[in-house]
């Protein structure tokens, strides 16, 4: 089994203490084996060796809020295009966020367990994937692709062979289809507890779903060896029923007040806050043909959304990094770091919030997050130092080299 040694870099081992010097990480096969001072690991002199060349080494980043299998565009276009088709630019947005420096993904809906295998099984490259195959929603809800027109279009199609329909109504409903989801192969189900930013018939402060059919979807999971729950969730009493149910994090958190703060305190609830989706929207909207009312939407929360996450992080609520990526390009998560820091987090912060704490939401913390031995080699070496600037981390030039799994996956360095 071949064994690599990565040296010559400042080390930040996303448990957010101080970063180190004149340590090595080595790697033998799929796992770390060693990390600590080169003086404590004795050389066999047949190891390949990794020079980060004075950047820094970091554990393979984790988004948790991402949609694999799309990319905004115009309706017309989508109209124009082979259902096949998005397959393959599936695997060309994997392979871009392999090379971004996400090691690992939590797909928020859309991507189906053909396109898990293909990845785990090394027909094409990219992160690590945990599914939720299709998020369930109401009637006229977030999610429902129904328009003003009478006509029904759809974010990405959906009700197809392994991509149930989400859109149920009413306890027994809202559980059959959960129970849909999970025979699918969903690995954490999504649901729609509000309105939201992209929805034509809905506002992101409207309440779906009641407590008890809430309830009913965490139950469900639970049932399968403790399938979590994520719940897009905007408006105030939308996280709040979420937080009550028992949902495991609430993405975007657009309005959230204090009471919900301590509901998720008191439960442990991670906030995946997703700040560079308004922005994306506002930043691409004539480009890819974002509706009017997303953009005005857009317009009108930015503002809000800081706040909440600034009141959040504040209080001490857990943070995991997630960005919405596939409403913005692919490719472009790290920008989500930049904003969390111009928010209040310190560089370090988010650098955890997307290994450590993103690890922990995700349920994976035992095999990833962290550089430690035992745990699987998922790393990165990029330029410089992000402490010294966070925004660098968003050039793929920065980033030098993508490890997965112990397999190189990118290397500018040579």
């Amino acid at each position: 089994m071949s064994i690599k040694i990565i040296k010559n870099g400042l080390l930040i081992d996303g448990n957010g203490r101080e970063p180190l010097r004149d340590q090595i990480v080595v790697v033998e096969g799929m796992k770390i084996l060693y990390k600590g001072p080169e003086s404590g690991y004795e050389t066999k002199g047949s190891e390949e060796i990794i020079d980060a060349q004075g950047g820094t080494i970091l554990p393979g980043l984790i988004d948790t809020h991402v949609h694999m299998m799309m990319e905004y565009h115009p309706v017309a276009q989508k109209l124009e295009t082979p259902f096949s088709y998005m397959y393959y630019k599936g695997a060309e947005y994997l392979k871009t966020t392999l090379n971004a420096g996400i090691t690992s993904v939590r797909d928020a809906l859309g991507t189906d367990r053909g396109v898990k295998k293909a990845v785990d099984d090394g027909l094409i490259p990219g992160p690590r994937l945990q599914l939720s195959i299709n998020a369930l929603t109401t009637t006229g809800g977030h999610g429902d692709g129904y328009t003003v027109s009478g006509n029904v279009v759809d974010l990405l199609p959906n009700g197809y062979p392994g991509m149930p329909n989400g859109i149920c109504d009413g306890v027994e409903e809202v559980r059959k289809k959960t129970r849909e989801m999970l025979r699918a192969g969903a690995e954490v189900i999504k649901v729609h507890a509000t309105g939201g930013v992209l929805s034509a018939t809905d506002h992101p402060e409207f309440t779906q779903f009641s407590l008890e059919e809430l309830k009913v979807i965490v139950e469900e999971g639970k049932y399968r060896k403790g399938v979590k729950v994520m719940a897009h969730a905007q408006g105030a009493e939308g996280i709040k029923n979420a937080v009550r149910a028992g949902v495991h994090s609430i993405e975007h958190g657009i309005f959230i007040d204090d009471e919900a703060i301590e509901l998720m305190l008191e439960n442990g609830t991670y906030l995946v806050p997703t700040l560079l989706a308004p922005v994306a929207v506002l930043e691409t909207a004539k480009d890819v043909g974002m509706p009017d009312s997303a953009v005005e939407q857009s317009r009108e929360v930015i503002e809000y959304h800081k706040a909440s996450f600034t009141k959040a992080y504040q209080a001490g609520v857990k943070i995991a990094m997630g960005t919405d990526a596939g409403v913005m390009k692919h490719g472009t998560n790290l920008r989500e770091l930049g904003l969390m820091a111009e928010a209040g987090m310190s560089p370090m912060e988010t650098i955890v919030a997307s290994t450590k704490t993103a690890a922990e939401c995700l349920g994976w913390e035992d095999k990833l997050g962290t550089i430690e031995e035992g745990k699987l080699a998922d790393l990165i070496i990029v330029k410089g130092n992000p402490l010294e600037d966070i925004y660098s981390l968003a050039d793929h030039d920065t980033i030098q080299v993508v490890i997965k799994d112990g397999k190189v996956e990118k290397n500018l360095i040579g």
